[in-house]
């Protein structure tokens, strides 16, 4: 199947009751544990909602087996945790979601788990490997600079050191990129963002082979990050629409980089998908589309960032991303908060750097709400 049927039909259950064509929803936390050797529990990530939106996620990113999260960031701390202990080493791109930068500053020390945050380069990554080093992890495009490394050649350099590699595919979303058929062994999501789509969903997802699920489900049973069977269908439901969704806010993101390339009021503008980028080649050869996330700075307009948000009338100032309607965020007090000043200076992030989510608008109403605002 293709994939835009794959989010309508892969997955999913049957209700045997009904004849109703929707998955039901079984929310009990209770269930007859009498002659069997596996007891359903929803922290054991082993309930019927559990299973279907996995099968489904699975489908789409074409992983044999995973877990579904109460958050994304419980999926990458589980899936870190279940790889690294005491003495080990990871390598991570320094140009990351602020959060994952700041749960390994914050807790790798304490566990006595080294680390190494490197540019967003295969070669970067392969320099900064050990004898102790056991895990790669790497985030393309990037949070919120969007540039984009080589992912083929990172999952080669893993290989050759017998590491394993993570990646945090929550910008490109299975519609757009799949890791796994590039050699990765592990794609992350924040499923709060693009899977749920309609900025009222909290989850997250770790898709892998079976044995390395088995791994993180050993785990994260005990960090009890599980993800509830009411949200589980909401999040089976969003998927459905995943596709076209991307792809509408992927054209209109096309369009307002191109916008904002040749504004004055606008300076740099980093978006994968403009010929000058210098990650446009690669992100053709990985990639299916170039995504709806776009950042850029203000230059001419006189305005602050506040100021600019404040003049907009359509787009939204709000924390999260990947929803149906357009936001908009100043990276450096929400995606970034949690990290250093002086590590957002290193990675590029600036106090006027603006982050652009995409929606599903019109995108005229779009680049007008834009270029009234720069003017106002």
């Amino acid at each position: 199947m293709h994939i835009d049927t794959k989010c309508v039909h892969s997955g999913g259950g049957t209700d045997t009751v009904t004849g109703g064509i929707n998955t039901p929803i079984f929310p009990s936390s209770a269930h007859d544990y009498l002659d069997t050797d596996h007891p359903t529990y929803p922290r054991y990530f082993n309930t019927f909602n559990q299973k279907v939106l996995v099968e489904k996620m699975c489908e789409l990113e074409g992983a044999e087996d995973g877990l579904v999260f109460s958050s994304g960031m419980a999926a990458i701390s589980s899936v870190l945790l279940s790889f690294l202990k005491a003495g080990d080493h990871v390598v991570l791109q320094d140009e990351i979601y602020g959060g994952s930068h700041a749960f390994v500053e914050a807790f790798f020390d304490r566990f006595g788990i080294n680390y190494s945050f490197v540019g967003t380069s295969a070669e970067a990554m392969e320099a900064a490997i050990r004898a102790e080093t056991r895990v790669l992890f790497i985030e393309s495009p990037t949070n919120p600079l969007l540039n984009v490394i080589d992912i083929r050649a990172v999952a080669d350099v893993a290989r050759r050191s017998d590491c394993i590699t993570v990646i945090d595919n929550t910008f490109a979303t299975p519609i757009l990129q799949n890791p796994i058929d590039l050699g990765i062994d592990i794609v992350v999501h924040s499923g709060t963002k693009y899977l749920g789509g309609h900025s009222d969903l909290s989850c997250g997802a770790a898709l892998t082979n079976s044995d390395l699920a088995s791994r993180i489900r050993h785990t994260a049973v005990n960090f009890g990050g599980n993800l509830n069977a009411l949200t589980c269908y909401l999040l089976e439901r969003s998927l459905k629409t995943l596709a076209i969704r991307v792809r509408q806010q992927t054209e209109n993101a096309l369009r307002i980089a191109g916008f904002l390339n040749g504004e004055p009021a606008f300076g740099k503008v980093n978006y994968p998908g403009l010929p000058d980028n210098p990650g446009h080649d690669l992100a053709r050869a990985q990639m299916s589309g170039f995504g709806a996330m776009l950042s850029f700075e203000l230059s001419g307009s006189g305005l602050s960032a506040d100021d600019f948000m404040r003049k907009l009338k359509l787009i939204k100032p709000a924390v999260s991303l990947g929803g149906i309607e357009t936001t908009i965020c100043d990276p450096a007090r929400t995606s970034h908060a949690k990290v250093s000043a002086k590590v957002r200076t290193r990675q590029g992030i600036t106090d006027n750097l603006l982050r652009l989510s995409v929606g599903i608008e019109n995108i005229d109403d779009l680049i007008e709400d834009l270029r009234q605002a720069a003017q106002a």
